[in-house]
Order: C-alpha cells, then structure tokens, then sequence
C-alpha cells in the first residue's frame, strides 16, 4: 500500500466508526463514546501518515507527527503550513491536536450526551464529538488535497 493509500484508508475508516449506529441498549452511550474516541485515534494516524506521505521527497529521519509539526522542526514547506495551521486557534488542526492530547490523557475525550444528573444544571449546547470530528474530517480532507499538490511539486 502507498502513502497515499494509507492515509486515505485511514480517514475513510475514521469516518466509518463515526458512521456506526450505536444501537439503544444499556450499551449504547458507551458505544458511541468508544466509536468516537476510535476514530479520533484513527485520525491522528492518518495525521501522522499524512505527514510521512507529503515529507517522502524530504527525506527525513524521523517521522513522529509531533516532531514534525514542532515549530523547531525541519524546515519543509508543507510542514511550514501546517504548523501555520496548528497555531491558529479556530483552525481544524488546531481542534483535532487539542483532543488528539485529551485523547492521551486519563479522562479520555468523549463525553456522554445523557441527560443531566437530577441536581445538576446543563450548560451550553456543545456539539458532540463525532458532529466535531465529522467536520474537522471535511476541512483536512480539504488540506490533505493541497498539501499532496505542493508536494508533488518537489
């Protein structure tokens, strides 16, 4: 399989766990919350394979996603853009590496959506990950293309 192939399987196997019905039993939130915890983990590989794919002409040594998107990095003009992207806080890279981090951490990212606590008050309507994520699949899919244009460039 290609670079290429790689990352557009994985993004594609990302948006397929979004996909999946968790069904309504007593299982149903966990469910959910572990499709979207999956195919958020299903995203930082197509990040980091989407990197590995687009920096091939580079040559580069080391190939961890955050290596390659610290601002210290090498210098590579599709890693320049994308560490662009990274800083501006309303950007889709932006959002999926600050849950890419929640992921890693020991209360995870996915939240239930279940009704409150009787007691409790619920505050805000925050989309759900999987709407979020969905999304965030769309603008990268978007800079995926840009990005293999530069790339294919060299």
């Amino acid at each position: 399989m290609t670079p290429r192939a790689r990352t557009n399987q994985l993004l594609y196997q990302a948006e397929l766990l979004l996909d999946t019905s968790p069904g309504s039993d007593e299982h149903a939130e966990a469910r959910r919350m572990a499709a979207e915890e999956g195919a958020l983990a299903l995203t930082e590989l197509a990040l980091a394979s989407l990197l590995r794919e687009v920096t091939e002409h580079a040559g580069l040594a080391l190939h961890d996603w955050r290596e390659l998107l610290d601002p210290r990095g090498e210098s590579v003009a599709e890693l320049h853009r994308l560490r662009e992207l990274a800083a501006r806080p309303e950007s889709w890279l932006a959002w999926l590496l600050s849950r890419i981090d929640a992921l890693h951490a020991s209360d995870g990212v996915a939240r239930r959506t279940g009704p409150a606590a009787p007691g409790l008050i619920a505050v805000g309507s925050a989309a759900a990950l999987g709407d979020e994520l969905r999304a965030c699949l769309s603008e990268a899919k978007r800079e995926v293309a840009a990005l293999r244009e530069t790339s294919e460039e060299w």
